[in-house]
């Protein structure tokens, strides 16, 4: 058994050790190679604790490391047991994981210690026990491939044979790491000499700089080149069966981030939505059939938690009365339906995939997503999501039925916003162009810019971007950050029916 030596200040991580050391003995495949040490377990002994834990460490095969806000008591030098335990390690050359909770201050020597470690070894955050273990499991996995432990490793895992580092784009990881910076405080900041540390930080790559096929899904150039079946399907159907004809039919292709984008634009876009009251901020307010955020969680657990070893692909069927969200997988070992639909641990399928996804905010807490998927349509007055495993798993998003549906939406608008926008004639000739610009995609306001013609941010707000918002033929992709980096625009079923009759006169 591997030795695994747990530190911290014992009284600010008593929760966090204890559910630590029963999660990787419980696991299936950690608790097969680890032996985790606590010294609240180790039996009394005519020796100093200095001496016993020291001697536990030099003892051990992995140093964890969990640093929060607190330094802990200190010996007659000011050095805390804590830091002598790392140093310990670091003297006798163990391999070392540091995690580092978030916290809104710090002990003095604490923020010290933690600058000193930063200076070692890459060191991952922290904010829940959920995401604790979640970093844990992926760093204890990486080190038993590392070391020829696990010769069939998890998919994502897994390095592949062929690609290298050179087959990863690196304005995709440029975007990601600002993505993470903003919405987790990540750690490092990119630069490309720093690309190495970045994916090395997220057990991406190994030390002969080969890839595994979660930084391939990530941040390839060509994912599918890769992964052919690591697309998504999306499909809108006249009715509430899977038969033709269809509405249309789109295949998306790119990384897990892109996919998912292209998905959630696809269905946002296909829905009824409304215009509401213009915000403080002067952003108009749309408001969707379904709430953005389940569907955007549908989507991505769909794609991070998927069987990437099948040939099926991601599918997203939009009914008359539901959004069913399909991928090729299977629950977890321990997790069922009836879990799923309550308080739960997070048991990642892939879990160096849905770090990075996490840390760039496309999910919201790690354990908490079904939850929240749930919350968000209950709110709304919709029903009950379902969760359904068969052949593969999926999530049934239901929407209203009849007059529910929405139907009235364009008559509403119009009342709404003092005029009546439902055909073309009716549609300011600047909006109709940047309709046209936009078709079925989902760009950003430099590419609708360029579209046009414009260089004025300013004119192209007043004329055209504004007026299609408030009007509720355009949509933002994340409404609820209007400011958010990687913002985009998508037609809403109103602005495409606006295209629709363009063609037709």
């Amino acid at each position: 058994m591997i030795k695994l030596f747990i530190s911290s200040v014992q009284q600010e991580f008593a929760t966090e050790r204890r559910e630590l050391v029963a999660y990787i003995r419980q696991d299936a495949v950690l608790g097969r190679f680890f032996d985790p040490f606590l010294f609240e377990e180790l039996p009394a002994k005519d020796v100093s604790a200095e001496q016993a834990y020291l001697s536990e460490v030099a003892d051990s095969d992995v140093y964890l490391g969990l640093l929060g806000e607190k330094y802990g008591n200190e010996d007659a030098k000011g050095v805390s047991p804590t830091e002598r335990e790392y140093d310990k390690a670091t003297e006798n050359h163990k391999y070392r994981i540091v995690l580092i909770k978030t916290a809104a201050q710090r002990h003095p020597k604490e923020n010290a210690f933690i600058g000193r470690v930063e200076q070692d070894v890459v060191r991952n955050t922290f904010c829940s026990v959920e995401e604790m273990k979640s970093a844990v499991y992926a760093a204890l996995v990486y080190y038993l491939i590392l070391k020829g432990y696990l010769h069939y490793a998890p998919f994502d895992a897994t390095l592949h044979q062929e690609a290298s580092i050179g087959d990863l784009d690196s304005e995709k990881i440029r975007w990601w790491t600002g993505m993470a910076r903003e919405k987790r405080n990540f750690p490092l900041a990119y630069s490309d000499d720093n690309i190495h540390k970045i994916l090395s930080s997220l057990h991406l790559i190994s030390e002969d700089e080969r890839v595994s096929n979660a930084a391939l899904l990530l941040f390839a150039k060509d994912p599918q080149l890769w992964f052919v079946s690591s697309t998504v399907k999306c499909v809108h159907f006249y009715g509430t069966k899977i038969q033709k004809p269809l509405v249309t039919m789109e295949i998306f292709g790119g990384t897990v981030f892109e996919v998912v984008d292209q998905a959630v634009a696809f269905v946002m876009s296909r829905i009824d939505s409304r215009v509401g009251e213009r915000t403080e901020s002067a952003q108009v307010d749309i408001q969707h059939e379904l709430p953005v955020q389940a569907v955007t969680e549908a989507i991505v657990n769909a794609v991070v938690h998927r069987d990437y070893r099948s040939n099926g692909s991601v599918q997203v069927m939009l009914f008359k009365d539901r959004l069913e969200v399909w991928n090729p997988g299977r629950l977890p070992k321990g997790m069922t339906i009836k879990k799923l639909n309550g308080e739960h641990t997070s048991l990642p399928v892939n879990p160096l995939l849905a770090n990075p996804v996490y840390l760039a905010g496309y999910i919201e807490q790690v354990g908490t997503g079904t939850n929240d998927l749930i919350d968000r349509c209950v709110d709304m007055g919709l029903r009950k999501p379902e969760f359904r495993q068969d052949e593969g798993f999926s999530v049934v998003l239901w929407r209203k039925t009849g007059k529910e549906t929405g139907k009235e939406t364009g008559k509403e608008t119009g009342k709404e916003t003092g005029k009546e926008t439902n055909s073309v004639e009716c549609v300011d000739v600047h909006v109709l162009k940047l309709l046209e610009i936009v078709g079925k995609h989902t760009i950003n306001v430099i590419e609708m810019m360029k579209g046009i013609g414009l260089k004025g941010g300013d004119n192209f707000r007043k004329n055209y971007l504004n007026p299609a918002l408030r009007d509720g033929f355009l949509a933002m992709l994340y409404p609820d950050n209007p400011k958010r980096k990687g913002q985009a625009y998508y037609l809403t079923q109103k602005g495409l029916k606006i295209i629709e009759q363009k063609k037709e006169d």
